[in-house]
C-alpha cells in the first residue's frame, strides 16, 4: 500500500457449527448501506433497545459526550447487523468486522484517518486498498465510507465491540476466548466449545483464538464476560507457590552447558 501499510489482522476466529433456527428478531431501521447518504437512525429488536444499547448505557456513566458516543457506536453496530442479517452475510461481515477491529488498532491507521488535514476522498481511497486486499462484504466498505463521511471513524473499534454483541444476541451464541502458547487443533478447540455449551446452555459457541506465550504452557477460555477456565502452567506454578506460602517467587530453568 503506497499511502500506509496496515497490520494483518491476527486474531483468529473459528465458528463452530452448531445447528440454529433461523432469527426471530430483526432490527428495525432507516439506512442503507449500498450508497453513501446516512440518515439518523431509530433502531428496536421488538419493543426493547438492542443487547449492544443497553451494555452502552450501563457502561456510560461519564460524561454525557461518553455516553452519546457509546449510543452512536451501538446504533451503527446495530444498523450493520440488520444489513448483513437481510443479505445472510452475518458470519462473513462479523469476519469483515474482526479484521477491520485489528486494523484500526495501530495508531499508525487511526491517526491517519483522523487527520482533519486530509481529504475525504483519500481517505476514501485508502478504504479501497483496505476492502480490496481483506476482500470485505459490499455493504462492509459503504459502511466504512459511511463513517468517514459523517467523521465518525473515531467509533470503528468502539462499534466493533457493540456488533460483536449484536451477533451474539442475534444468534444466541456465547463467546469464548481461548488463549494458548501455541494454535490449538480445530478438534480442541471444537472440544473446549462443546464444554463451553454445556456450562452456559446456550445453542451456539464462537470461539476467538489468541497467543500469549506467558502462560508457559497449557490454555485458559473465558466466557460469559468474566468466567475463566484456567488450565495453564503458569497458573499451576502460582498454585504451588501458594501453597507453598513462598509468595511470589522467581522460578528459573538452569541449562546445563554441553561438553
Amino acid at each position: 500500500m503506497a499511502s500506509l501499510q496496515h497490520p494483518t489482522a491476527s486474531l483468529q476466529s473459528k465458528h463452530i457449527l452448531i445447528p440454529r433456527n433461523t432469527l426471530s428478531q430483526k432490527p428495525i431501521l432507516n439506512l442503507s448501506l449500498h450508497g453513501t447518504t446516512f440518515t439518523p437512525l431509530k433502531l428496536k429488536f421488538g419493543v426493547t433497545t438492542t443487547t449492544a444499547a443497553a451494555a452502552a448505557t450501563r457502561r456510560s456513566t461519564g460524561a454525557t459526550g461518553a455516553r452519546m458516543s457509546a449510543t452512536a457506536a451501538s446504533s451503527y453496530a446495530a444498523a450493520l447487523a440488520d444489513v448483513a442479517a437481510a443479505n445472510n452475510t452475518l458470519d462473513a461481515t462479523t469476519a469483515d468486522i474482526e479484521k477491520i477491529d485489528e486494523i484500526f488498532s495501530d495508531p499508525q491507521v487511526s491517526d491517519y484517518f483522523a487527520d482533519p488535514t486530509l481529504a475525504v476522498e483519500k481517505k476514501r481511497q485508502l478504504i479501497d486498498e483496505i476492502a480490496e486486499s481483506s476482500e470485505f462484504q459490499p455493504h462492509t466498505r459503504n459502511f466504512l465510507y459511511i463513517l468517514v463521511d459523517a467523521q465518525r471513524i473515531d467509533l470503528i473499534n468502539e462499534i466493533a465491540k457493540e456488533f460483536e454483541l449484536v451477533y451474539n444476541s442475534l444468534t444466541e451464541t456465547e463467546l469464548a476466548v481461548v488463549t494458548s502458547v501455541v494454535k490449538l487443533e480445530s478438534q480442541h478447540l471444537a472440544q473446549i466449545a462443546k464444554q463451553v455449551q454445556k456450562l452456559t446452555g446456550t445453542k451456539n459457541v464462537r470461539i476467538k483464538t489468541l497467543l500469549d506465550p506467558s502462560l508457559v504452557a497449557g490454555f485458559t477460555v473465558r466466557y460469559s464476560g468474566s468466567k475463566l477456565i484456567d488450565m495453564s502452567v503458569r497458573k499451576q506454578l502460582e498454585d504451588i507457590a501458594a501453597q507453598l506460602e513462598l509468595g511470589d517467587i522467581s522460578l528459573a530453568v538452569k541449562r546445563k552447558k554441553k561438553g
